[in-house]
Order: structure tokens, then sequence, then C-alpha cells
């Protein structure tokens, strides 16, 4: 049986799983503290060393978010359509949206984008066939800036020869793609989503410092968050229905869904911009430790009560990030923060974009996942209570998946799972097939 290694190298962890890669059974998983300030190998290779005696992996496949994941930036045409529709093809892509800009750039506009330093640009504009003089203009603000990212251009495939040559004519690193925006109300992410990943890849992975060979760059597929959406939509497939993903981190929490469009959904499109039915939300302000504040914020905006003792405990936790549960009472607050930044995160992710757009339609969700460290380290019941909490909250706009069933990714598999999509797919559906049915209910 082939053996294969799938690790996630991440800001503070490396994790990974050996995974046979026939079966998709997890024969051995192991973690590690991500080594960034001598080289990120050395964690690898203690993860590696740690599942060693499980077998020797034939193959090994890597995402990574570490040394601050993917940082794009969106140039796009006017921010209620293209720029929009380029924010959201980022996020799927596995992108942290660090800057948009809207409109013909200023000079103001290409200072921003500099401070920004986005490590990818994407670069939308108008449906194809449409006007193109805001995409040309803004091709060439790029071609001349000092912004040494490389550009993945998605916009009006009628002026994409004349973005290219902008580009070229001042050496500027650059890939043309697939509008996202063909058609009003159509996003088509798959091709800039493809072409993200691939400049992610070539040219962002080797450039952040990570390690001092070229090792690291050779093994590594994807960024982590475009790892774990590609295997939620194996998920999704496994769990034959719509399905829900809350990612709690200590950071940020990550909010998932695949949702297939029913009656209407399925033919009209009623928004500017169009639905993603496979979407990723990042809420960078609701965290378990660095962000913890936040959630307290979150809370109060969105009228949640939150215990005096919990608003000390994310104070105490964000001060000191390495602070672990210990008590009871410790729990209590975790607990709280945890349900209180999932709760927050899933109504972010369910609201319309715009007022004049609808909730997304997650009612039909069959199953939510949990994931993250405090879920999966957590004390008996702990997980099932907040995610009893997002299923069942009804105050957030959106109608909830009240019927659906909730599993906790224990073991941290759903990275592995989109990493063996594409060369392993009866190992990967085996293995999303395990978390769906395997895996006591919490």
């Amino acid at each position: 049986m082939p053996l294969v290694l799938c690790v996630d190298v991440g800001s503070t962890f490396t994790k990974a799983v050996l995974v046979d890669g026939s079966s998709g059974a997890v024969l051995a998983a192991a973690s590690h503290p991500t080594t960034v300030a001598t080289d990120v190998m050395d964690g690898v290779d203690a993860v590696r060393a740690e599942v060693a005696p499980h077998g020797e992996p034939d193959e090994v496949l890597v995402c990574s978010s570490a040394g601050g994941g993917l940082r794009l930036a969106v140039v796009g045409y006017e921010r209620a359509v293209t720029a929009e529709a380029g924010h959201r093809v980022g996020l799927s892509a596995g992108a942290k949206v660090v800057h948009v800009a809207a409109g013909p750039m200023t000079g103001a506009d290409v200072t921003a984008l500099r401070a920004a330093a986005p490590d990818l640009v994407l670069l939308v504009g108008g449906t194809d066939g449409g006007n193109a003089d805001v995409l040309l203009h803004n091709a060439e603000r790029l071609a001349k800036a000092r912004v040494a990212a490389p550009v993945v251009v998605a916009g009006n495939a009628d002026a994409a020869p004349q973005v290219a040559a902008l580009l070229a004519s001042t050496g500027r690193r650059f890939v043309v793609t697939d509008n996202v925006l063909p058609h009003i109300g159509v996003v088509a992410p798959e091709a800039a989503r493809a072409a993200i990943r691939e400049a992610f890849l070539t040219h962002v992975i080797g450039g952040k410092g990570l390690s001092r060979g070229r090792g690291f760059a050779e093994l590594v597929r994807a960024a982590t968050p475009d790892a774990v959406l590609r295997g939620v939509e194996v998920l999704a497939d496994a769990a034959d229905g719509d399905l829900l993903v809350v990612d709690v981190g200590g950071a940020t929490t990550d909010v998932y869904s695949v949702i297939t469009p029913q009656g209407e959904d399925a033919t009209i499109h009623r928004e500017v911009v169009g639905t993603l039915w496979h979407a990723r939300t990042v809420e960078a302000d609701l965290g378990m430790r660095w962000t913890a504040t936040g959630v307290v914020e979150a809370a109060a905006r969105e009228r949640l009560d939150v215990a005096p003792a919990t608003v000390a405990h994310a104070a105490a936790v964000s001060a000191d990030t390495g602070r672990l549960a210990v008590s009871q009472a410790d729990w209590a607050a975790e607990e709280e923060v945890a349900s209180t930044a999932a709760v927050v995160a899933a109504r972010r992710h369910g609201r319309p974009p715009h007022p004049s757009e609808r909730p997304r339609p997650l009612a039909d969700v069959v199953l939510v996942v949990g994931s993250g460290g405090v879920l999966r380290h957590a004390p008996d019941g702990l997980a099932d209570r907040v995610l009893a909490r997002v299923a069942g909250d009804h105050g957030g706009g959106w109608r909830v998946p009240e019927a659906a069933r909730r599993r906790v990714d224990a073991v941290y598999v759903l990275f592995a799972v989109g990493l063996l999509a594409d060369g392993h797919p009866e190992a990967a559906a085996a293995l999303a097939g395990s978390l769906v049915g395997d895996l006591p209910a919490t």
C-alpha cells in the first residue's frame, strides 16, 4: 500500500497525518511547533520522524500558512461588483485579503497598496466584452508601480491581451486567466483560484525565507485554507448534502460552506456579483488567543452577553498567547469565547454581503463540522455545545440548519483530504467518509 504523509505547516504548529494512499486510513498523526525561527523543514522532519515507526512515506504532500500565509490585494473596477467578486475569489483561494482597491487607481491608491505588502495582486475588472477603460488604467498603474508582487489578471477577457502587453512592457511577473465575472451575476472562481494557487507556489513560498533549501518549496501543494476548502468540497460529496465547517483558531475563525443551489437559485442570478456556492470567509478579529478581545467586542455589537470572567480571560490570553486552560473556570471561559467566535463568524458567513442581497441558504445543511485546537482538545461535551449554539442560533438573520448532524474533526484530517483529492481521490473520499460516518457524534 502506498503511504502518503500529509503535512500542514501552520504559523504556530506543524501537523501531520500518515495515510494509506489506497484505503484512506489514518495510520498515525503528529504535531510539532513550527520552526519558523530556524527552518520550517526542521518541524517537517520532526513530525516525519514521529510517524516513522508506522512506515516510511512514499509521498509527502504539504500545505502551508506559515509566514503569514498568502497575502492578497484585489484591484477592481467598482467595489460593489468586480472588486467584491475578486475579494470572494481570493478568500476561496486560501488568501488573506489585505487590501481592496476599486475604480481608477490614483497615486495614493498605489501607496496604500504598497503599504499593505501583498504577496500577490489580483487584477479584475469588467465583464467580458464590457468597458475596459478602468482595467487598462489600473494595469498601467501596476506596471509602473514599485510593487514587487506578481499579478494575476482575471478581468475582461477581450482586454486581456492589452493588459498583458502593459505589464510585460515593464517586466512585471504576471499570469492571465479567465474572468472572475464573465457576466453580471455570474462568479467563475475556478480559473482564478488555480492561478492564485500556482502563483503562490511559484513566487510566494520560496520568497518568504521559510527554508534555506528548495526542498520545502517543492513539497508545498497549496495554501492551507485552499487545501481545507478542497477537503470540504470532498466532504460535501461524502455527506451527500450541504455542509458548514467552522474552524476556530488562535487568531481567526474561518467558516466554509458547500451549498447546492435549489429551485430558482439553480438558474437565476439575482445578485449583481452572484453567489459563490463553495465559499470561505475569514474573521480576523475572532480568535482564541491573539484576537480574543476582538471576540468580546464583536459580541457586544451582536448583542450577545459575555460573562465578566470571560472578558477577563480574553484579555489575559490575548496578552499571553501561550497561556493554556487548566482549571474548570478556565475551560468555562474558553467555551464561551469559542462559542461566541463561532456564532459570530457563522452569522457573518450566512448574512448577505449587501442589504439588497439574500442570506446564504444554509437551512438545508446536513452536517456541521467543528475544527480548531479548542474543539479538538477540549473536555468532553464542550465541542458539541459550541456547535449546537451555531446550529441553533436564530439571532443572526439567516435560517439555521436545525436538523444538521454535528461532528468534530478530532484528528484534523480536512487539510489532508484536500491534499489527497487530486492525486489520490479514492483515499480522499474514504478519509472524508470516516469523518462523516465513522466518528461518533460529539
